[in-house]
């Protein structure tokens, strides 16, 4: 079936009329009405139509539709009496509006004469319209005629289209066509305001095929049903759902308090504030007990048009609310207060505050409700819902839904509130236990970072600089499996392992081993049968630099990068070893020589790992950040978190250490062989007076003679030759070392007042600094360090 132009259709009048009164269109139908034809009167006012110029009540200049009998002057010059219904046409491209005045021609019989309505108006409780199958309106009971606003005996024969130019009639008229071409039912739901009604209904629409006795279809039968409370609970049903999607989406609680208003507006109202109590900082906990008048603290507002306009508190304001404010009586009783202006209340409760009365009367604000955030036996704060645009007050129905999406959003508010006490909590323990600054060594400069996790939590990674005896350094990376409290303190448990067993001098496969045991030993502490419990992985290095010379070792920790004075950074080829904790297992140590200037990148895996890249990429680029020059190690580091982690923020805790190797001069090294021939060590004194002489250390050599004359004397009574002395110094520490095939390590005691030995170590100890032993594939090594800078003050 072809569709037909509406407006040449000669079974109804149809005539268009301009802002100033002309006729601009005339169809077939108004010349059988009026027998005029078209050039006669388009052009000409339509009032010289009019066969009394008193009849009926024309529309105003706020009107969209009319309706109403007019006396017309047909051609011939009697006159016709006509119920026409006019309706506004908005014209594009911004010009006037236009007037569509129509009348039907052909009324047909009346609904109770003719059997295709009588049969459709007996089968149809509803509201309802029949149209032929020209789609011209043959009849409408009383339910429809009283949603339309119009009588139902005028308003037979014409379409649906000359109801009004709204987008759903032409939908209705479309749909009605395809129900006649293809005889099958359709459906439509739309909103409408009914004449009278303040607020649209939504309407569902059944479209029929009517058929005669042999099965044609020769009409359509239109049957509207009012669902809108069954809408409203889809919307409300929907609001719950989506709030459940949308709020609580970070563990932020600023975020989520705005997420809330977010959700809310402008499905329940038109301004949503939502202010939670104070003091609220790093997830401080709120008082127990609610007293007026209450301090909120304004964390996020929404509102239907820009800028918010209606807010009298911009974010981040502390008000105090006394009793009898909304806020103040709603989180006293624990229940939603709602005030609106039809019931007189929404002053009376203002009244405390002119500043929001007068906002009120501004923009129309007709109804609010005040809604207390609680989760967890714990009052958080207050949402208010308003509403200004809407025209309807808050229902009981509203409050039921304000007060669920609410609760929802309590909850992960307090877990955010939760959650940020927990990490701030974390990161002091975190950062009191890693270093606060890298001690200065003769081995290595020194720069680190330390990023805690954005979302999932503070972890256990760590860092150390340790200085060893002889100048050494040993240097540590490590990461704690898990986050928060328990890994930290874990953490650092292994850190002070790790400085513990470093102080003995051991190797770092062997420290490795030692620490495997501790790890193994809290987990089976932990009281959870599962292996693996508590774990960890690490890597520890210690650097050497007067003989250039590292060995480092690995458990489960990423490898690190190598970046020589002169070449490309590259991964260093390190074995790398089972975690800590799983037992058992070996771990191998690496040896190399490098050169001064080359520095070692030391990182946890939260730098290189993430979502979006594998490790093997993440590595990748960590050696394209180290390739760029840079003039200080803090400068490198700030490029190198920049260039992985660009957004500030990552996913899991990140620890970096950058160390550039230092050597010592050969000059500040002096080593002999020493006989063991006790009538020796008076001319070993005299060598070592005459090398302190050439170093320009002085002021050492009272101290450094009797060191050096006891540890000698030591070693020649006890230890096992060869015999090795060495004097190792720079600006700040001079170090006397004594070597000896034998493994066994003296130990300090307090001498009795008739022996006559046992003192030495004891001199040893109260003259120096520190003193210590180290075993060695040798034998061992007794050391002593004396401090020049203290000598020289």
């Amino acid at each position: 079936m072809s569709p037909v132009n509406p407006f040449d259709d000669a079974a109804t009048a149809r005539a268009v009329v301009d802002g100033s009164g002309t006729l601009r269109e005339w169809n077939e139908g108004a010349r059988l009405l009026l027998g005029h034809p078209a050039a006669e009167v388009v052009g000409r006012p339509a009032a010289d139509l009019l066969a009394d110029d008193r009849a009926g009540t024309p529309p105003g200049s706020d009107d969209d539709q009319w309706s109403g009998t007019l006396a017309l002057r047909h051609r011939d010059g009697h006159t016709v009496s006509v119920w026409v219904l006019a309706h506004r046409r908005p014209a594009a491209d911004g010009a006037p509006a236009t007037w569509l005045a129509v009348t039907p021609l052909e009324s047909g019989p009346r609904p109770e004469d003719d059997p295709l309505v009588r049969a459709a108006l007996t089968q149809s409780p509803c509201a309802m319209m029949i149209f032929d199958d020209r789609l011209l309106l043959r009849g409408v009971n009383d339910a429809m005629a009283h949603l339309m606003g119009l009588p139902r005996d005028h308003v037979r024969g014409l379409r649906a289209t000359d109801f009004g130019d709204r987008p759903q009639n032409a939908e209705l008229e479309r749909r009605m066509r395809r129900v006649l071409a293809t005889g099958r039912r359709h459906d439509m739901q739309t909103r409408l305001k009914a004449v009278g009604e303040s607020r649209a209904h939504a309407w569902h629409a059944r479209i029929a095929p009517l058929t005669d006795a042999d099965g044609r279809v020769c009409g359509v039968c239109v049957s509207a049903h009012d669902f809108t409370e069954q809408h409203r609970a889809r919307e409300r049903l929907q609001l719950v759902n989506e709030a459940s999607v949308r709020i609580g989406t970070t563990l932020d609680v600023t975020r989520t308090a705005q997420e809330l208003a977010d959700v809310c507006v402008p499905a329940l109202a038109d301004f949503v504030s939502v202010d939670l109590l104070d003091p609220w900082e790093h997830g401080g906990e709120p008082a127990t007990v609610v007293e007026p008048p209450v301090g909120l603290r304004r964390t996020a507002h929404r509102s239907v048009t820009a800028e918010c306009p209606q807010t009298v508190a911009e974010t981040g304001r502390l008000d105090v609310y006394p009793a009898g404010s909304p806020q103040a009586e709603c989180l006293l009783s624990g229940q939603a207060i709602v005030a609106s202006v039809a019931f007189g209340d929404l002053e009376r409760w203002l009244q405390w505050d002119p500043v929001r009365l007068r906002r009120v009367e501004e923009y129309g604000i007709h109804s609010t409700m005040s809604v207390p955030l609680q989760a967890r036996g714990t009052t958080l704060g207050v949402a208010v819902f308003t509403r200004f645009r809407r025209p309807d007050p808050f229902t009981h129905d509203d409050v039921l839904l304000a007060e669920e999406v609410s609760a929802r959003a309590a909850v992960c508010i307090d877990n955010a509130r939760r959650y940020s006490r927990e990490r701030e909590a974390t990161l002091t323990l975190q950062r009191s236990l890693l270093p606060r600054w890298l001690p200065p060594t003769a081995a290595v400069q020194a720069a680190s970072r330390y990023l805690p996790a954005a979302r999932s939590g503070v972890g256990g990674d760590w860092f150390d600089v340790i200085p060893l005896s002889g100048m050494r350094v040993a240097m540590v990376a490590g990461d704690v499996v898990g986050h928060g409290i328990p890994a930290s303190a874990t953490m650092g448990r292994l850190r002070t392992a790790v400085r513990t067993l470093a102080d003995i001098d051991l190797t770092p496969d062997e420290l490795l081993t030692h620490l495997d045991d501790l790890v193994v030993r809290l987990s089976e502490e932990s009281g959870d049968d599962r292996a693996g419990e508590v774990g960890a992985t690490c890597l520890y290095v210690v650097y050497d630099p007067v003989s250039r010379h590292c060995s480092m070792a690995r458990a489960g920790h990423p490898a690190p990068v190598l970046i020589p004075p002169d070449g490309p950074p590259e991964l260093v080829a390190l074995p790398s070893g089972p975690p800590l904790g799983v037992g058992g297992l070996p771990f191998e140590s690496a040896e190399m020589e490098l050169r001064e200037g080359s520095v070692l990148a030391l990182y946890t895996d939260g730098l290189v790992e993430s979502r979006d890249r594998d490790t093997d990429a993440g590595q990748a680029l960590l050696r394209e950040a180290l390739a760029a020059p840079a003039d200080s190690l803090d400068t490198a580091c700030d490029r190198v978190l920049h260039t992985l982690l660009p957004s500030g923020d990552a996913a899991d805790d990140v620890a970096l250490l950058l160390a550039r190797t230092r050597g010592l001069p050969a000059g500040q090294v002096a080593t002999w062989d020493i006989p063991a021939d006790p009538a020796l060590v008076a001319p070993v004194r005299k060598q070592v007076l005459d090398r302190l002489s050439d170093w320009n250390l002085l002021e050492a050599t009272f101290t450094a003679e009797l060191v050096v004359s006891e540890l000698v004397t030591n070693a020649i009574r006890y230890g096992s030759p060869p015999i090795r002395l060495r004097l190792i110094h720079d600006t700040a520490t001079l170090i006397c070392e004594v070597s000896d095939t034998s493994h066994t390590a003296p130990h300090l005691r307090r001498a009795r007042t008739w022996d006559e030995g046992g003192r030495g170590l004891l001199l040893v100890a109260q003259l120096t600094q520190r003193w210590g032993s180290r075993h060695t594939t040798e034998g061992k090594t007794i050391w002593a360090e004396l401090g020049l800078l203290d000598d020289a003050e």
